[in-house]
């Protein structure tokens, strides 16, 4: 059989007990290595689960999942994913191959950045739409997240923006230079909330000056950082898009949530006190009419 097993969202205790069993009977086991990622190294893993583990990059499971799936059908191989299995529809795609090989499947579920964000006040069924944001280049800055976070707030919700990482990102620039041998990659990125809140301000501002656009948001919008989610240096901040542009929220991961008009007086009183400023986020309440139509 082949499982997908969710490890959760800090570091290697927070794997399930039917998890952890499973992994350590298992013929092979691979960890995804780049949709998220824990905040412990490999080797606490392994030295924890007692089992040696293959990092499984996008190449592998998107290209080479013949690999993963070998023997599936008579041995057990284990898959884990940082978070929940089915947070990324990389896992869905990897799950319906190992279907068409009718190849067993289990999951083993566990908690992910899209219920514990609830740990930051506003309600979870108060979200609309996950959007991502990718790292801007000088010439890609793409815009279509925009229309899934117009389309939440036009109807109040909050909207939880999901951070880009980059691992094992290929070094073009080397082999512009004419670099020979092995494959080269940059060091690993990881999208800070600042950069995320940098980037909304950007486009909103774009949007307003160069079409003439009535924005969904702009940088006196209220939204919340979060920061190494369901760990112990967990970080959670609050305040405009504008403040947050200069807040350091330390090490990843990191997400924003961008809040939706539509919320509740318990969920302004809950988030308020991770204010950067609290007397600029009463006022922005005030002025931007959240929970006018809660």
């Amino acid at each position: 059989m082949l499982y997908f097993i969710g490890l959760g969202l800090a570091d290697e205790r927070d794997i399930t007990v039917a998890g952890l069993e499973i992994v350590r009977r298992a013929e092979r086991v691979y960890l995804e290595s780049y949709t998220s990622l824990l905040l412990v190294p490999q080797t606490t893993l392994e030295t924890f689960y007692n089992r040696p583990i293959i990092l499984a990059d996008r190449e592998l499971v998107e290209s080479a999942s013949t690999t993963i799936l070998a023997d599936a059908a008579t041995t057990d191989i284990a898959f884990l994913v940082v978070g929940d299995p089915f947070g990324a529809t990389t896992h869905t795609d990897l799950l319906l191959r190992a279907r068409e090989q009718n190849i067993p499947t289990r999951t083993i579920h566990n908690a992910s950045i899209m219920n514990a964000i609830g740990a930051c006040g506003l309600q979870l069924y108060n979200f609309g739409q996950t959007v991502s944001m990718v790292f801007f280049t000088d010439n890609w800055r793409p815009e279509s997240w925009y229309e899934k976070v117009k389309q939440n707030a036009d109807i109040g919700l909050h909207t939880l923006v999901l951070l880009d990482i980059k691992v094992k990102e290929q070094d073009w620039d080397a082999i512009a230079r004419g670099a020979k041998g092995a494959k080269q990659y940059k060091p690993p990125r990881f999208m800070t909330v600042a950069e995320c809140a940098s980037q909304m301000v950007e486009v909103a501002e774009r949007r307003k000056k160069e079409e003439g656009e009535e924005t969904c948001y702009d940088g006196d919008s209220l939204a919340v950082g979060v920061a190494r989610l369901g760990s112990k240096e967990q970080k959670i901040v609050a305040g405009r898009l504008s403040e947050l542009v200069d807040v350091d929220m330390g090490k990843p991961l990191h997400s924003l949530v961008l809040m939706g008009k539509r919320v509740h007086e318990l969920e302004i009183d809950f988030v308020r006190e991770f204010a950067v400023d609290k007397e600029s986020f009463d006022e922005s309440v005030k002025k931007g009419g959240y929970g006018t139509t809660a």
